[in-house]
């Protein structure tokens, strides 16, 4: 299999973790989607990446879809529960912390626009999102190990690749010090050679 994207994207990262967790090989061809002579919407119509090219050349776009499908072709390290309410739990973790990237990247895309044409009151409400998603996920982790309780699941990828990706876009968000249960949920993340291999760069 091969994986389409790039280095800096929260949703790559989180695909990766996976594939390395599931211990599932694939080659990594390194694509910048807004880049003029980018190859992605060749495989992917909205121009998104992570993608995955499947052994049969079907692409796979999403990193929610790719990553249930990850979990499903290999049965080591099960990373989303069978359990339909657990599962579903997992799967709602994982919403919330693509969520909070989704405004990230927002408001990161309107700030590289020139200054005269930002819209403050946009950055404003995208950074009203990051915080309530971070508010949100301190309160429903509380002093539990992993967001699963007590077993590492994709809701904790997702989870870390948020936070590792505020932490590389917005040093300036001090949810470390706000958050002291996510600061030591990131810090056990960031140990695992997955998220090592994986620091966003760029």
């Amino acid at each position: 299999m091969k994986l389409i994207g790039s280095l800096t994207s929260p949703y790559v990262r989180k695909t990766r973790i996976v594939l390395a967790e599931k211990h599932i090989g694939y080659n990594f061809e390194l694509e910048a989607p807004w880049d003029a002579d980018s190859h992605v919407p060749d495989y992917n119509p909205l121009g998104k990446v992570p993608i995955l090219i499947m052994d049969d050349g079907t692409s796979l776009f999403d990193s929610r879809v790719i990553v249930e499908y990850l979990d499903n072709i290999n049965p080591v390290s099960r990373l989303i529960p069978e359990s339909n309410r657990r599962r579903i739990m997992v799967k709602r973790w994982e919403a919330l912390a693509d969520g909070i990237c989704d405004a990230a990247a927002a408001m990161f895309l309107e700030r590289k626009r020139p200054e005269a044409s930002q819209s403050p009151e946009w950055i404003a409400r995208q950074q009203k999102k990051v915080t309530r998603g971070l508010e949100a996920a301190a309160h429903e982790l509380s002093d539990k190990k992993w967001c699963d309780a007590n077993i590492y699941t994709l809701a904790d990828i997702a989870l870390g690749c948020s936070l590792g990706y505020l932490a590389f876009r917005f040093p300036e968000i001090e949810w470390r010090n706000t958050f002291p249960n996510l600061a030591d949920l990131s810090d056990r993340l960031e140990k695992r050679t997955p998220f090592i291999e994986t620091v966003p760069r760029g």
